[in-house]
Order: structure tokens, then sequence, then C-alpha cells
């Protein structure tokens, strides 16, 4: 494709226009007036000639797969090809999704003589995490006299993966990872009541029946009691609830436009962090409707990866949640005793009792800890002295009707043995690494 560019007006202006009016005043200077103005056309369209030359050889490559963190910036790399290896200057734009956000469009560039690659960056922010496709380049090259720019489209092929933003929390998250009382950010042997047998030494006075080790005590002629360890490799599940109410934005978080599915991804991703520096497997589950991805509780960075890549193209479906699926299948599938981490929603009255009714399944089994982001304006009565219209106290009301209701859930599922939370967006991670330390220090699993 070839465009006129500013030169070619200015010289058009300057050239054409003048004695085009030359030949119509005087008649006389027609023949003149021809030859110069076909002398510039015929100049020009060598120029454009030369515009399409300069573009041959010239390739556009990106990396196969980028990754970048939502809302950070970040930079994508070009290897850009010229065949001919001579000096050329030329300007590169990308074709980029309207989920990013560029710093220039249009970024300019210089390729050296003699060699056959050049490298250049193009700065850009992605405003929305999952899966995205560069499929367009386009390079534009002045023409040898800059009468012209010959644009060409290059395909290209690259996949663009936006996760999670895992420092959004970082100043809530700090204290509790660089807590040296309880557990740091490396993993603390615990002596105590485990299921690990971690070694034979004297009876003490004290110490249970059900402790001793009858054997070496037989074989020694002296009481001698067995002591156990913490288990190192608990299993430790998130359950992520993908449904309808998982789209709603909280309040806190109306501007920026995210919903309570993004906290629950990166509340996931944080507490397999700290599992993994604990020593214990970190598993995952997400459902809607169905049970959507579920991937074994493991350990180890290519794990931590494989979660990362099962979380970050998750969206919300307009589904209603089916807890009945969702407690089978954890029924079916882990056999050994873990701690569930659910994140969900359960201020839906019909949610509410068919999520009571199927956690019967797995309680005693497992330790199940639920999670929900209150939606906005539910809270205590009087909690807000933002009170200005009559409007606003009706609105406090039915927001307090609503905290009460979850209240009196939290003391239904106590009863059932599971804890109901309901913590900030912005806190959701800081509190669920919380929980799960405090589990590990208590010992529950």
């Amino acid at each position: 494709m070839i465009v006129p560019g500013t030169r070619l007006l200015f010289w058009t202006a300057a050239i054409v226009l003048p004695f085009a009016l030359l030949a119509a005043v005087a008649p006389g200077s027609t023949a003149v007036a021809h030859i110069v103005i076909g002398g510039f056309i015929l100049l020009t369209a060598v120029d454009a000639a030369g515009g399409r030359k300069n573009l041959v050889g010239i390739g556009v490559e990106l990396p196969p797969v980028v990754r970048m963190s939502k809302g950070r910036a970040a930079k994508i790399e070009l290897r850009i090809h010229n065949e001919r290896q001579q000096r050329q200057q030329l300007r590169v734009a990308l074709a980029w999704p309207r989920e990013f956000k560029a710093e220039e469009e249009v970024m300019e560039a210089v390729l050296p003589a003699k060699f056959a690659w050049s490298r250049m960056a193009l700065a850009c922010t992605p405003l929305q995490r999952g899966s995205f496709q560069l499929n367009s380049a386009f390079v534009e090259i002045a023409s040898p006299l800059g009468f012209w720019a010959a644009r060409k489209a290059v395909p290209i092929r690259s996949e663009v993966r936006v996760y999670p933003n895992l420092l959004s929390g970082r100043k809530s998250l700090a204290a509790l990872f660089l807590n040296r009382g309880a557990f740091g950010t490396h993993a603390q042997r615990q002596v105590g009541k485990g299921r690990d047998f971690e070694k034979l030494r004297e009876y003490v006075p004290g110490d249970g029946y059900d402790e001793i080790h009858w054997k070496a005590t037989a074989r020694r002629g002296r009481p001698i009691t067995k002591v156990f360890q913490v288990e190192k490799t608990q299993e430790v599940y998130v359950i992520v609830d993908a449904s309808r109410l998982s789209a709603r934005i909280p309040e806190e978080d109306s501007a920026a436009g995210s919903s309570a599915l993004e906290g629950f991804v990166t509340a996931a991703l944080v507490l397999g962090l700290a599992a993994e520096q604990q020593g214990d497997l970190f598993g995952l589950l997400t459902f809607s409707d169905k049970v959507e991805r579920f991937v074994r509780a493991r350990n180890g960075q290519a794990h931590y990866r494989a979660c990362r890549d099962a979380l970050y193209t998750l969206q919300p479906k307009i589904v209603t949640p089916d807890f009945d699926d969702l407690c089978s299948f954890i029924r079916l599938r882990l056999r050994r005793r873990a701690l569930l981490v659910v994140l969900t929603a359960l201020d839906d009255p019909a949610l509410a009792e068919s999520f009571v009714r199927n956690i019967e399944l797995i309680r005693r089994q497992h330790i199940v800890l639920v999670n929900m982001v209150p939606p906005a304006g539910v809270q205590p009565l009087f909690t807000s002295p933002n009170v200005a219209e009559v409007d606003d106290l009706y609105r406090r009301l039915g927001g307090h009707l609503q905290w009460h209701k979850l209240r009196e859930l939290q003391k239904v599922l106590q009863r059932h043995g599971v804890r109901l939370s309901l913590p900030e967006n912005e806190r959701l991670s800081a509190d669920i690494v919380a929980q799960y330390m405090n589990v590990k220090q208590r010992q529950l699993l």
C-alpha cells in the first residue's frame, strides 16, 4: 500500500499548481507546463516504485508466548528482519487488542546496515486478565525521495497471557510472611500430635497410654513413648466459584471494574504460594453449574505454573452454581483428608440452603473454610455515618437485613463444623492465608 507523504503534498503545491495556473493564464507556456508537470509525475511514480522495493524483505517476528501481569507495565520484544541489510528508517505498529493500553501506538526505528536482524521493544499495560492473540503488525517505510510512505501488514502469531497481579495485596501479606513467631517464609518443622512418626523417647509422666510404643517398651524393659510431628505434605485445595454471582463488582472495586472473581483468582494463587513455602500440596478446583477444572494437589514450580494457567483464563458464567455436583465430585475424588477453602457467594437464600444441605457429604472428612465477599452495602446498621437522605436510610436497613441473614448462616454452618468468613475484597488474600496458617498451627489436619 502506498500513501502520499507530506513532502509530496508540499512539492505538488509548489510545482503542479503554479505551472497549471501558468498554462491557464499564458497559453504559450502550455508545453513547458506539461513537460514540468509530466516530469514531476514521472519522478513521483519512480519514487513510489522505490518505496515498494524498500518493503521487500522486511519481516516482523514476536515470541510465540508472552507473559504479563494485569495492570503492570510490560514490554514485547520485536525482531525485525532486514533481508537486504541496508540502512532504513521505518515505523512499526501492532494491532493491539482493546484490553491493552500501548504507551506509543507507533514506534520509529532505524535498521542498521549489514545486519539481518534488529530488535525493538513496545511498551504496553494489559488491563484485563486472560489470553489474547496478536495477529498483525504494520510496517511503514518512506520512499527514497520521501514523496510516499509504503505500508504493509505482516502476519504474526503470538499469544499474550495476562496473569493476575499478585502484588496488589503485598502490604497486607508482608506482615504474615515475616511473622517470626508463627509461620515465616520458610517451612518450620513442628513436633507435636501430628500423624507422621518423628522418634521414640523415654516415657515422661503425663504421656497418654495411646502414645506408648508397646513393642519398644517390651524390648527395652521400660516405658517408651512415640513422638509425632505435623505432616509435611498436607493437601490444601482452593475451590473457586465462577458462576453468576462471581461476576458481581464489589463496592471498593467499582471504579476499577474488577469482579469478585478477580479477587478469587488472586487469592487462590497467593494461597498456593503460601502452601508451597510451607511444604504442603496445593490443588485447585473451579466450578459453576458443573465442575470446570480440577488440578490434583502437588507441589513445585511446574505445578504452580499449571495452576496459574488453569486460572488466568477463568471468566464468570451466567449460571447458577451446582453445589450438589461439587460436593459429589469432592467426595469421590478426594480420598485423603484435606483443607478445602471455598470462595463463593451465599447471600442468595436458595444457594445458601443448597450449600448447607450438600456440605454434609464432605464436612466430616475434610476441613471446610468458606469465604465470600459481602455485596455492596451489606453491613450492620449504624456502621456508616453517611446517611443524608431517607433513601440512604432504607438502603442501610436493607443492607443490615442482608448482613443479619449472613450472620445466621454463619451460625448454621458453624454447627456443621464449617467456618464462614466475610472479608473485604482487598483483604481476601491476606485473610485466607491467615486462616490456612491458623489451621496449620492448631494441627487440625
